[in-house]
């Protein structure tokens, strides 16, 4: 009897572990909300002007900036591997660093590693290296923002769908330049070899390259091997938002339609067996084999939610329509709603 209490309570202390874990990445999250849908193409318009009028001038800066963020978003996506790597050898306690905060040694691990990969970028200049920085950031923004709803991610798309085309087909007829292309394709000056400028250290100035930001993804075309093909991060990080909605959604539709009483849920139609994360996924690699087929067809940058938002989003709407659930994702699915207690006979 003392063992099975003992283990019960064992039992009882792991699941509120795993409450507390669960409620605590819930809190870390960042939902969009629909006033911040609508502005973010907005922001993102500012910005690319501040970095096509300014970047000469603050070029040091950005440089830095994206180094940290790098450092950052790759060591969060390090971490599991660390995690799995340390698990044999450590207690789990963290590390105190002072004002910095308490660190795992997976965390200062992870960190470790990540410092390391952004140097050896920022003494070579790698694509190979900025592409891997790049996946980085897009796995750390996926896996800490999210959409709340169809209306919020429609509103979303649609939005970076317009700024993509405008600012790569029609921004030359008011800037006189592809502000799109010179932004994603001007490399900044090394801050290694800014500094051994001013310190006199040619040797560094000659070995120091100049660094294309990891804000793209680059990759060698298939026509020419010394000519790249460039895929925003923007084009990767909105539909996979729109990817981890609709998986969500599937994992919540599919606990809903589990029998209270059996607790097995009821055998599958074959429509039911076709999830909306299926569709959506089929349809953005479909949208991405359009987009690189048609750059490498016209031989010119083109804007690839131009194909991306329609492949992922009007097949959703037309799947979520024929199964009567467009209404309940249009509106956020996700919120619990409460019954009320009194009920008037």
């Amino acid at each position: 009897m003392e063992k099975e209490n003992v283990e019960r309570e064992r039992e009882k202390e792991k699941d509120s572990f795993i409450g507390n874990t669960s409620a605590e990445n819930e809190s870390n999250m960042q939902t969009i909300d629909t006033c911040q849908a609508a502005f973010l193409p907005i922001g993102a318009s500012v910005s690319l002007l501040i970095m096509f009028f300014f970047f000469d001038s603050l070029q040091m800066v950005f440089a830095i900036c994206t180094a940290v963020l790098a450092t950052v978003a790759f060591a969060f996506l390090l971490l599991p591997m660390c995690q799995y790597i340390i698990k044999p050898c450590s207690t789990g306690q963290k590390i105190s660093f002072g004002v910095c905060g308490r660190f795992t040694a997976a965390e200062i691990l992870s960190f470790c590693l990540s410092f390391f990969i952004v140097c050896i970028w920022v003494l070579t200049g790698h694509w190979l290296l900025m592409d891997a920085l790049g996946m980085g950031l897009c796995v750390a923004f996926i896996a800490l923002v999210r959409l709340p709803s169809l209306k919020v991610s429609t509103l979303l798309l649609v939005g970076l769908l317009i700024y993509d085309v405008f600012w790569v087909f029609f921004s030359s007829y008011i800037f006189s330049a592809n502000v799109m292309v010179k932004v994603a394709t001007r490399p900044a000056e090394n801050p290694v070899g800014m500094f051994a400028k001013k310190l006199h250290l040619t040797g560094l100035v000659r070995d120091a390259p100049k660094l294309s930001l990891p804000g793209k993804l680059v990759f060698p075309s298939m026509q020419n091997s010394s000519h790249f093909s460039m895929l925003g991060l923007g084009d990767i990080v909105m539909p996979g938002l729109l990817l981890c909605f609709v998986l969500r959604y599937d994992a919540y539709k599919k606990s809903q339609t589990i029998s209270v009483d059996t607790g097995v849920p009821p055998p599958p139609t074959y429509v039911q067996r076709l999830t909306y994360f299926h569709c959506s996924l089929v349809g953005y690699f479909l949208g991405l084999l359009t987009a690189t087929v048609s750059s490498e067809v016209f031989k010119a940058a083109q804007p690839a939610l131009l194909y991306l938002v329609p492949f992922t989003l009007l097949p959703l709407l037309t799947m979520a329509y024929l199964k009567g659930d467009l209404r309940r994702m249009w509106h956020e699915p996700f919120l619990a709603h409460t019954t009320p207690k009194d009920v008037d006979v």
